[in-house]
């Protein structure tokens, strides 16, 4: 699987495959909404300080904005690694600002 970074997706090795991610505007707004902030400046105070819940949510839109909506509705019975799930959300915030 490739990602089109110049849509800013990354590819990210998920419950036992490579799954797309990308923070499109979708994603940006539903994260805004799971985690009761608004705007950037909102969620980068958030980001620093991200409970498993908050993560759940984060990587749950940026799935979704990839794609990837089965496993987005699976996160809470998914065998994903927690490290894993930050970096990949790390990435996937990295390559949407370029």
């Amino acid at each position: 699987m490739t990602a089109n970074g110049a849509r800013g997706e990354v590819v990210a090795s998920l419950a036992g495959a490579e799954r797309r991610l990308c923070l499109t505007l979708g994603a940006l707004a539903e994260i805004e909404t799971a985690l009761s902030i608004e705007g950037l400046d909102g969620l980068a105070e958030r980001m620093r300080r991200l409970s498993a819940r908050d993560l759940t949510a984060v990587l749950a839109a940026l799935l979704r904005g990839g794609g990837e909506r089965t496993l987005a509705g699976e996160l809470d019975t998914a065998a994903i690694d927690p490290k894993a799930a930050a970096e990949a959300v790390a990435r996937a915030f990295a390559a949407a600002a370029g």
